[in-house]
């Protein structure tokens, strides 16, 4: 039979330490195991948010380098100026140069132009490429 000796050994008693107490870990808190249990599902979510905040940003930029109406208007009614002046048309380079625009975005106003059926384009046998009036 059980003694009382091992009887005490069996309860634990107020007031006496327990035998062995798990040292708080780095895992200990809930939202560890939280994120352990569910990687299938919050890397995805992570990698989807990334590349979200990646397509944000480059359409961000994108539209940072676009003009307003009002500007785009002024810079178009230049390039006419410029283009009536010179019959026989002008290079993109010379353009540039006498609206004070940079050659980029000017570019892009005169293919933007010449959908429109604005101007036209010329591209000769050393690839020089001639923009004018459409009908002039």
């Amino acid at each position: 039979m059980l003694t009382l000796r091992t009887l005490t050994f069996l309860i634990d008693l107020p007031g006496q330490a327990p035998d062995y107490v798990r040292p708080p870990g780095a895992t200990t808190p809930r939202y560890i195991e939280l994120l352990e249990n569910n990687t299938h599902l919050v890397y995805p979510a992570l990698a989807v948010l990334v590349l979200v905040l990646i397509a944000l940003g480059i359409l961000q930029a994108w539209r940072s380098e676009d003009m307003d109406g009002l500007q785009k208007a002024e810079l178009k009614r230049d390039i006419i100026k410029e283009l009536r002046r010179e019959v026989h048309g002008m290079s993109a380079d010379a353009i540039s140069k006498a609206v004070g625009v940079p050659s980029l975005k000017l570019l892009r106003i005169l293919e933007e132009m010449q959908k429109d059926s604005i101007l036209e384009s010329r591209t000769d046998t050393r690839r020089l490429t001639t923009w004018k009036m459409k009908g002039v």
